[in-house]
């Protein structure tokens, strides 16, 4: 989807990262400066006077920034005090969910602001944290002992991780918990309704990522396996080889390959799978209805209809 111009990417050049927001894209230069693109009501793609970032993430219409000196810098959506976030310091990861932002202090401390209606943001007495990820109205956090705690709504049982250990990485889904652990296995908590639970026999994963309503999970020989709603085929990877990184939207699942190509599947009523001519990609993100990739010379690609038909009408492609 580009009716926002969250795919007008083509002049972007020295991006070190990227993240995709519902509406808006956003890119981290090397040279410590921020680029966005797309739909701005909230304001949340005025990152121009921004500078010495780090670390960039991006929520549903908040963006969020680490500068070098580990504060905080915050812009968008601020209805819930999810942007509150110029008194901290000492950070090292943030992470942003729908309606709130976390942050991961250098001592494994946790803050939080936004939105607070489910507890989402109730991790004041979180110690010894390492990642955490941010879901609609969930948040997850992993342990240095690789234990994980989770708060927020739970009404589909997406926090229920108490017993869960040698835990590497999480990822969060809108209502169901993913964790990767140490022995490559993975387990998963929360809304099951499609099945992107059932991660009990997966074995080899060295990546997981949780879309709306399925999980995706890469495999260290190159092979990815995918659970949950397939409504759209987002879960056909059955044939998916020589494989470096997963990314999941909300209905599509997006791989990058060894050889810097991309592969793409799933609901495409956007253009957000028109991925094949990609090439030299170094990393890969999925939004809401597009996809985008970071070539290995700094420029970035991104992939929706509006992208398509421009092409078209420029003779750059056939229909």
């Amino acid at each position: 989807d580009n009716v926002e111009g969250q795919c007008d990417v083509g002049d972007w050049t020295n991006i070190t990262q990227v993240a995709a927001g519902v509406h808006y894209t956003v890119g981290l230069k090397s040279d410590g400066t921020i680029v966005a693109v797309g739909g701005s009501d909230a304001g949340q793609c005025d990152v121009g006077a921004w500078e010495d970032i780090i670390y960039g993430a991006a929520g549903r219409y908040h963006t969020v920034g680490v500068k070098s000196n580990h504060t905080v810098v915050a812009v968008g959506d601020n209805w819930g005090g999810q942007c509150d976030v110029g008194n901290w310091t000492d950070i090292t990861k943030v992470a942003a969910g729908y309606w709130h932002t976390v942050g991961v202090k250098s001592g494994g401390t946790v803050v939080a602001v936004g939105w607070n209606d489910d507890g989402q943001c109730d991790v004041g007495n979180w110690t010894d944290i390492t990642q955490v990820a941010a879901g609609e109205r969930h948040t997850v956090g992993v342990k240095s002992n690789h234990t994980v705690v989770a708060v927020g709504w739970n009404d589909d049982g997406q926090c229920d991780v108490g017993g869960w250990t040698d835990v590497i990485q999480v990822t969060a889904g809108k209502l169901h918990t993913v964790g990767l652990k140490s022995d490559h296995t993975v387990v998963a908590v929360g809304a099951n309704e499609d099945g992107q639970c059932e991660v009990g026999g997966w074995t080899d994963i060295i990546q997981v990522t949780a879309g709306e309503l399925h999980t995706v999970g890469l495999k260290s020989d190159g092979t990815v396996v995918a659970v949950g709603d397939n409504d759209y085929r987002q879960c056909d990877v059955g044939g998916w080889t020589n494989t470096t990184q997963v990314a999941a939207g909300r209905y599509h699942t997006v791989g990058l390959k060894s050889d810097g190509t991309v592969v793409a599947v799933g609901y495409n009523g956007y253009g957000q799978l028109e991925v094949s001519n990609w090439t030299d990609i170094i990393q890969v993100a999925a939004g809401r209805y597009h996809t985008v990739g970071v070539k290995s010379d700094g420029t970035v690609v991104a992939a929706s209809l509006m992208v398509e038909l421009a092409k078209w009408n420029l003779g750059e492609v056939t229909p």
